[in-house]
């Protein structure tokens, strides 16, 4: 309570917001795609219309992005950029405002997507009003960043702080782009300028959002974790100029077999296979951080997550330079190998960060330990595991489409060879469920079960 005698939110009341709204959407997220990966083995199994695949697709990748990941690796963010500059947030009465927003927005976008009421444009299927919400919220995180910058008693901007600002100042600028906003009937423009325009948002949804965002907590996490200096400050910088530099170019790439302009794929491509640079500066300058420490990282189970995003962040990251190239796109492209590659980026990557983050900042949130160090353990081996095995096994069935298709066979024919692995990507669904369910249980514990109980 202030001098006034009204009533303030505590601090970092922020924070706690975005992580429980990360902990519960994961949970949805996760069932949304248990649901949609039994539909693809049993497809009359759900007779409800607004219920069948084409329908909780969209829900479940938009609530993965906004839901589970985006808000987990805020939570983070909140906490962290505070005690970066040395200050308090400059609102946390705005913050709690932007959750409850951000969380009006999921609501909405769950709704009108099960409704049928969709732009049809992938990464970018929320509907006008729901697209307002969202770049709303996001304008309303940077207001608060930004302020918070702005009255630091550091001098000194460490990177997390800059990849933090950098990332929702540009989303909200690229969501506008990518959702064509200025168009509210349809959401989208006409031919190849939409297709364009699309995938220059769709693919900086991961890279100027997701990735810099999970970048800022490992370059927070890591160095606290090991007690031990940020190996290079001028890598981090190079790493972070690199990033934007390159990759706001490559979302050409996943339209190299349509007649967009030849310059333009050229320059996709050169970019993709450039974005080498700015990935092994940063895993360079983290991983030589934890030389020698690797004891302090298996110790603290947020740091554990993270370490092991980045190792995921490595392997995302070679592919998808790889899977530029048109002679590979040949196999790979429009089938399950780019499914398994997006499930390697957004959750063996970002989200385990994500996890990592949000278990890290919770015991300094809250005040008092883990509500249970078993279950994180847990859920850190399910979410390796199901991550894991989502690779192994889509990029198989990738391999399978894209060399029957490539041969000519049709494609009714290869459909009962991939069944089997349907089945163990249900099954690996199941354990991805099963991890939400128990993270979301020791996070709600860990914030608001009894003070004193864990220790």
């Amino acid at each position: 309570m202030s001098a006034t005698g009204k009533l303030q939110p505590e601090p970092y009341e922020t924070a706690r917001a975005f992580c429980i709204t990360s902990a519960f959407w994961m949970v949805v997220a996760t069932f949304m795609g248990l649901l949609g990966a039994t539909e693809l083995i049993a497809p009359d199994i759900v007779r409800i219309g607004w219920l069948h695949f084409g329908r909780i697709r969209p829900v479940h990748v938009n609530l993965v992005l906004f839901g589970f990941v985006t808000p987990g690796l805020l939570g983070a963010v909140f906490y962290f950029v505070p005690r970066l500059l040395r200050t308090e947030l400059y609102s946390e009465r705005l913050g709690l405002v932007t959750a409850g927003f951000w969380n009006i927005a999921l609501v909405a976008a769950v709704s009108t997507l099960l409704a049928g009421a969709t732009q049809g444009r992938e990464y970018a299927e929320m509907i006008w009003p729901v697209d307002l919400l969202v770049v709303m919220v996001f304008i309303l995180v940077f207001i608060n960043l930004i302020m918070t910058v702005a009255r630091r008693r550091e001098p000194l901007l460490y990177v997390s702080v800059w990849y933090a600002c950098a990332a929702i100042a540009l989303t909200g600028a690229t969501y506008v782009l990518g959702n064509v906003v200025w168009v509210p009937d349809t959401g989208s423009l006409v031919g190849i300028p939409d297709a364009i325009l699309l995938w220059f948002y769709g693919h900086n949804i991961f890279g100027l959002l997701l990735t810099p965002l999970s970048l800022g907590v490992a370059y927070y996490v890591i160095p606290k974790a090991c007690r031990n200096p940020l190996y290079s400050h001028t890598l981090s910088l190079v790493g972070f100029w690199s990033l934007f530099v390159v990759y706001t170019h490559i979302g050409t790439h996943h339209l190299l077999q349509v007649p967009v302009p030849t310059w333009l794929k050229v320059i996709s491509i050169v970019d993709s296979i450039g974005m080498v640079i700015p990935v092994m500066v940063v895993l360079i300058n983290l991983w030589y951080t934890a030389q020698g420490r690797l004891g302090e990282i298996h110790a603290d189970v947020g740091a554990k997550f993270v370490f092991t995003g980045t190792i995921m962040y490595f392997f995302a990251s070679i592919q998808g330079s790889m899977m530029a190239l048109p002679q590979v796109q040949r196999v790979t492209h429009f089938n399950n190998w780019v499914v398994g590659h997006a499930h390697i980026g957004v959750l063996a990557f970002s989200g385990m960060i994500a996890l990592g983050g949000l278990y890290f900042v919770l015991p300094r949130i809250a005040g008092r330990p883990l509500h249970s160090r078993l279950l994180a353990d847990l859920q850190y081996w399910l979410v390796l595991l199901g991550s894991a095995g989502f690779a192994v096994v889509l990029t198989i069935v990738g391999l399978i489409q894209g060399q029957a298709w490539l041969n000519g066979e049709t494609v009714y024919r290869v459909l009962p060879s991939l069944y089997p692995y349907y089945v163990l990507r249900a099954s690996l669904g199941a354990i991805l469920f099963s991890s939400a369910v128990i993270g979301f249980y020791n996070v709600f514990r860990t914030l608001y079960g009894q003070r004193g109980a864990a220790a």
